[in-house]
């Protein structure tokens, strides 16, 4: 389990479809949130596309777009972060086994950026096996002190 802060006020508790509609409305619900709590509008946005990337990963890599599998979205904020679980009911996933995105062999790759994009964005980023077998992500960002 992830060291996950206890949340103080959950925002968001949703099972979503495997769908790019999930992943655009879980985007935006982060950018809001983001605002609403007070971080610049630079690092709202940055929070939103950080849950737009682990989204599409939950989506597309995990439930391979199956109709038959959920997306569990967990928007929350404690006293200090905003943070987002997201959890597919995929075969799980090796983030050691993932190609470095920034080798030469890998820069006009289609894919693999996803995750360097999201630990740039975000402050904490924890990638772990749910407890089903899929994968379980957390992103966290802190709340400036005074906002």
């Amino acid at each position: 389990m992830s060291n996950l802060e206890n949340p103080k006020n959950v925002i968001v508790d949703e099972y979503l479809e495997s769908s790019l509609d999930s992943v655009d409305s879980s985007e935006e619900r982060a950018k809001v949130a983001a605002e609403q709590v007070g971080l610049p509008e630079d690092d709202a946005y940055q929070v939103g596309y950080a849950v737009r990337e682990a989204m599409v990963n939950a989506i597309v890599h995990g439930n391979r777009y199956s109709a038959n599998k959920r997306v569990h979205f967990v928007l929350s904020r404690t006293e200090s972060s905003i943070q987002v679980l997201i959890e597919d009911e995929g075969t799980g996933f090796l983030p050691e086994r993932q190609a470095d995105p920034l080798a030469e062999e890998n820069l006009l790759s289609q894919s693999g950026r996803g995750i360097m994009i999201i630990r740039s964005f975000v402050d904490e980023f924890v990638i772990e096996k749910a407890e089903h077998g899929g994968t379980r992500v957390v992103l966290r960002k802190t709340i400036p002190p005074g906002t």
